[in-house]
């Protein structure tokens, strides 16, 4: 028989908030470009319910996703909000237009930001606010000030960084603990790797976007194969080889369908064996 590759099913977050490491990314159910309203409102609030019937207690937004929209119907689908649930969301983008995100990470902003996010979500204390960019127009160190100062003034438990640097994370934890780290990264995107390995070393969640580079054809390849064995699609073993693959990535696939969701939390049912992830680990790269 062959030997199956066990995972950890929760993280602890911060050192105090246990969360299922299979959560939910809220950005897909706003409208296309991640801008306006959804094409289905009464679908989206249905995810969101159903995410949280099957176990998720961490979801993770922005207040650019829409803008606004997603923390609105976050609030609308969950508010009073079921014990343990946490709720991350991010600042530093600006929208312009549908698929258009200027980074904006002045403290004026990000006041203005974080004060937006608080009332949307109706909530005094955010679990886990996010840097959604360093913003190269504006000085790191008055960035993240701001976020020191607004962790101390109670509006914010945890802090994460996203698309960040080794070094960034190190510039930012003179300021504050960095309890997440969010960057883009999958089977067949890699390239953040040694961020990964930092945040595994010390205890940092580390958050993949974009967990399936849909164009590599070769990848695809691989994880068709896998997936046949468990009668599962690729997109399920994308995310499986992720859980399996460090105990510290915390799992946010975003949809608007309750049936795609529930597709994606089978994806933590799935038990890879060892010669599965040798299999996975040579996926090439893009």
């Amino acid at each position: 028989m062959a030997n199956t590759v066990s995972f950890q099913k929760t993280f602890n977050l911060g050192g105090d908030l246990t969360i299922n490491r299979l959560g939910y990314g809220a950005m897909r159910i706003t409208g296309e470009g991640i801008w306006g309203p959804p094409k289905n409102h009464d679908e989206a609030i249905s995810v969101l319910k159903r995410a949280v019937e099957l176990g998720v207690n961490f979801i993770d937004t922005a207040d650019s996703y829409g803008p606004y929209v997603s923390e609105e119907l976050i609030a609308e689908a969950l508010y009073p909000y079921p014990a343990g649930l946490v709720i991350g969301t991010k600042g530093g983008l600006v929208r312009t237009g549908p698929n258009q995100w200027p980074v904006n990470a002045h403290p004026d902003h990000l006041k203005e930001a974080l004060e937006g996010s608080l009332k949307r979500l109706k909530l005094e204390r955010i679990d886990l606010y996010q840097l959604h960019r360093i913003d190269p127009q504006v000085p790191a160190e008055d960035t993240f000030a701001f976020l020191q100062k607004a962790q101390q003034e109670g509006k914010i438990k945890h802090i994460g960084l996203s698309e960040v640097s080794v070094e960034d994370i190190q510039k930012a934890q003179e300021y504050f603990e960095v309890v997440s780290v969010q960057n883009m990264y999958s089977a067949d995107n890699r390239k953040w790797e040694s961020v990964l390995q930092y945040c595994k070393d010390h205890n940092i969640a580390f958050i993949p976007w974009y967990p399936l580079s849909g164009g590599n054809i070769r990848a695809m390849e691989v994880l068709k194969r896998v997936a046949d064995r468990y009668q599962a699609t690729p997109h399920q073993i994308a995310l499986s080889w992720l859980l399996h693959h460090a105990d510290n990535i915390l799992l946010i696939p975003g949809t608007s369908s309750v049936a795609h969701l529930e597709e994606n939390m089978k994806a933590a049912e799935i038990v890879l064996t060892e010669n599965d992830m040798q299999e996975l680990d040579s996926i090439p790269q893009v």
